[in-house]
């Protein structure tokens, strides 16, 4: 029987509705852990790392739930052009090698590894995302989540990205394969549809990244 192991993040989305450069996407082989058991490490927005992996540092767990928000002003509001959202994360850096990958605020960073461990254990994992079908305000008004989506990119990328671009389903969604013994990250940089009129409040929602390997 095969062992699962899930690292989870979480992002918040919050809406106010009122009145050295690398040069490609950044997908780098890795060496398995053969002294040890696999390991996987996933971040999104902030996250705890000491050091970089290149140098051998050690990464941790935590870091906090990140917010990404956009207040549609009351003049704009439903009138079909997209509004940018922008992140509370303070890290722009990749915990790979400390390189200045993403661009704050407008970026949330979205990365990690998957190492195999001793005997070759773990194996190909999957990224997945998982959002509730709605954002919702304190009165019960709604807004689809599927109104959100995000386009990826990196600094000094010029080709696909790892994670690509794309849009909450409201529900769960794969994103990419995340083969073993690779380290993977994009920035994402998200959006709010503002398709339809909708009534003046915060809405908010959850969405969940989950790395699984076997």
């Amino acid at each position: 029987m095969k062992q699962r192991n899930a690292i989870i993040a979480t992002l918040s989305c919050l809406m106010l509705l009122g009145l050295p450069p690398r040069a490609q996407a950044f997908i780098v082989a890795i060496n398995a852990n053969t002294g040890l058991a696999a390991s996987v490490y996933l971040r999104v927005g902030d996250g705890v790392y000491t050091g970089n992996f290149i140098n051998n540092g050690t990464p941790g767990s935590g870091g906090g739930v990140n917010t990404v928000s956009v207040t549609v002003p009351a003049a704009s509001l439903g009138n079909g052009t997209a509004q940018a959202m922008t992140s509370n994360a303070v890290q722009s850096v990749s915990h790979y090698d400390s390189f200045v990958f993403c661009n704050l605020p407008a970026e949330v960073y979205v990365g990690g590894f998957n190492r195999r461990g001793l005997a070759g254990a773990g194996g190909a994992g999957v990224l997945t995302v998982t959002a509730p079908v709605n954002l919702t305000n304190a009165t019960g008004d709604t807004i689809p989540f599927t109104r959100i989506s995000w386009a990826s990119s990196g600094n000094g990328d010029t080709v696909a990205q790892p994670f690509p671009a794309g849009t909450f389903t409201g529900g769960t969604q794969t994103l990419a394969a995340f083969p073993a013994n690779s380290w993977r990250e994009s920035c994402h940089a998200f959006s709010y549809a503002n398709s339809n009129v909708v009534a003046a409040g915060a809405y908010t929602g959850r969405v969940t990244y989950t790395l699984t390997v076997p």
